[in-house]
């Protein structure tokens, strides 16, 4: 089995990568665990630390199609397509998140669809799908308003999925992320990056700022489960999910306050005395758009699994990924 993973390198497709090493198979077309032969990452640099026979590393843009075109082949069976540009960089430059996010999307569904081999494709969209007057809890018939250029392109990238599958092109599932805590690195330049800084960097020593109030609400994730959802995705039977291929991930509503009262829980109030609440208008307009609570009731009976508690995320932090 040919497995290709774009975003490969990020911090999220390297997790994915070590997760399928460690596994050794996945589910064909028949629902028959395979073993993953070949393993292609695609990105704009090389993964670091993932030394493995079955890993091919790719380096390039994928919005050239001949990059794309190299890897998407008849034997590209599973294809995790994470690779975006991401949502304060995809406002700040509309046509690099359009030529990343719809274009390049658009350009590895054609391959697929010309080579019909109907791989598994598992695309990571984000809540960011939703927007403007919302619910107090979304559900997935909640319409697509997105008040962002990142949300409009992931719901481009979703419609098509769903038309390609359709079609039979592709066996399409499209995994709408909430946001991602705690991220370990540095910051990025997604507007949600805060929701990983304001406990990163005081866990290790840095101080952080932080753009929203404290009654700020966000729908969150450990990137532990991200991982276990996108593996849980691709394994799904193509009928369990029928015609909307679009699902709501089982997420944690916190608080930015909530976070910050975990984080003096876990760590101690001198750790949480190094955030520097700093509002800024841009942000806090961006975070306020966004779901603060989703119904995940489809994704949890599919077996999806979940974090317990915002406590629990940081304390994986603690124990797996902080850097002091």
């Amino acid at each position: 089995m040919k497995v290709v993973i774009t975003g490969g390198a990020g911090f999220l497709g390297r997790r994915l990568a070590r997760g399928l090493l460690q596994r050794g198979t996945l589910s064909d077309a028949e629902g028959r665990d395979k073993p993953i032969e070949q393993l292609v990452l695609v990105d704009v640099a090389p993964p670091a630390d993932l030394i493995d026979a079955r890993v091919q590393p790719v380096v390039g843009d994928i919005s050239q199609r001949s990059l794309l075109a190299g890897v998407i082949d008849r034997r590209a069976t599973s294809i995790f397509h994470l690779a975006a540009i991401v949502s304060g960089m995809a406002e700040a430059d509309f046509d690099l998140g359009m030529r990343i996010n719809v274009d390049a999307t658009r350009s590895l569904l054609e391959l697929c669809r010309e080579h019909g081999q109907r791989p598994r494709v598992v695309f990571t969209s984000s809540v960011a799908v939703y927007g403007g007057g919302l619910p107090a809890t979304v559900r997935e018939e909640t319409a697509l308003t997105p008040q962002t250029s990142y949300g409009t392109q992931k719901a481009i990238g979703e419609l098509l999925l769903n038309d390609y599958s359709r079609r039979g092109f592709v066996d399409g599932r499209a995994l709408r992320l909430p946001t991602i805590s705690v991220r370990p690195g540095r910051p990025n330049a997604a507007a949600s990056s805060f929701a990983s800084g304001i406990i990163r960097e005081p866990i290790n020593g840095e101080p952080a700022i932080c753009p929203v109030d404290r009654d700020a609400r966000l729908w969150l994730m450990s990137p532990a489960t991200v991982v276990g959802c996108l593996i849980a995705a691709h394994e799904l039977p193509s009928d369990a999910l029928g015609a909307n291929r679009s699902l709501n991930l089982p997420g944690i509503s916190v608080t930015v306050g909530e976070m910050v009262d975990s984080l003096t829980r876990l760590a101690g109030a001198d750790v949480a005395a190094r955030i520097q609440w700093e509002r800024d208008p841009k942000i806090a307009r961006m975070v306020s758009g966004w779901p603060g609570a989703c119904d995940a009731s489809r994704a949890t009976s599919l077996g999806f699994p979940h974090d317990e508690s915002f406590d629990d995320v940081v304390r994986q932090y603690m124990a797996d990924d902080r850097t002091g």
